[in-house]
């Protein structure tokens, strides 16, 4: 039996991937830390929040493309602080102007200021639009396994629900939730906020998530690269404790060694 995992890659709008981590580029101490600590994650796809982050729309000022070039990674832009359709969308149009055309984006509406929790309605109307203006879009959403069939069928080419609110470190908190979402779903389903710690990330992975987002657990640790670093492991473990199946869970003990058998 061969030990070493097959290829097992992510796949996002027809393109495949080696890494399931996907990671934020905001909230680190400077250009040079996300960098390291987006190669220590060993991230493909990247997130930058365009209305926040220099990618040329200002000439004089350090540009995070300079440090995390289009030829190696996926830049997917998202729409972070918008709280309308509207907003949301003009923000998917302008990244697509600076990025030559760059179509794949991630869609986040915002609800309140308090719980940063998605609008669902003015997240489907965003969505909606886009698709319909030639966008794949990735798709930040609440753990409703009904809107997520909705938003698949609108055509987003990922599922993105949340697992505790952004920012929070709570981990998973409805695992079913998750569970219905993955089932159903048959585009990539990717946890994203509310992660904390290394062992919320192999949770989202032995669920059967397709991948996992994350940045404030990354940068907001007090060693954002060993946490980068811990955060990339999770992720594969977990995914190949899922791809392995996990024994059931039982009341009672199985010996390791059987007795059966035993003489006398």
């Amino acid at each position: 039996m061969n030990a070493s995992p097959t290829p097992d890659p992510l796949v996002i709008a027809g393109k495949t991937y080696r890494s399931r981590l996907l990671t934020g580029t905001g909230k680190f101490k400077d250009f040079e830390e996300t960098r390291i600590a987006t190669d220590a994650a060993g991230a493909e796809i990247v997130t930058v929040a365009i209305r926040r982050t220099n990618l040329g729309q200002s000439p004089n000022e350090p540009n995070l493309l300079d440090v995390l070039p289009p030829d190696r990674y996926t830049i997917l832009p998202n729409t972070a602080g918008c709280y309308t359709a509207a907003d949301a969308v003009r923000t998917c149009r302008l990244a697509r102007e600076l990025l030559d055309g760059h179509t794949l984006v991630k869609l986040e509406v915002l609800g309140d200021q308090k719980t940063l929790y998605p609008d669902v309605v003015q997240t489907l109307t965003a969505a909606e639009q886009l698709v319909a203006d030639g966008f794949q879009v990735m798709v930040y959403t609440s753990d409703d396994p009904i809107l997520a069939r909705r938003l698949e069928e609108i055509g987003c080419v990922a599922v993105m629900p949340l697992a505790a609110p952004i920012g929070s470190g709570l981990g998973i908190q409805n695992k079913y939730n998750l569970l219905e979402i993955i089932e159903s779903a048959k585009v990539p389903v990717l946890v994203d906020a509310g992660v904390g710690t290394a062992s919320d990330a192999a949770i989202a992975m032995e669920l059967g998530c397709d991948g996992v987002l994350m940045n404030t657990a990354i940068a907001g640790a007090r060693n954002p690269v060993l946490m980068a670093s811990a955060m990339r492991k999770a992720v594969e473990a977990g995914r190949e404790a899922f791809l392995a199946g996990r024994i059931p869970r039982k009341r009672n003990a199985s010996a390791s060694s059987p007795i059966d058998g035993l003489i006398g």
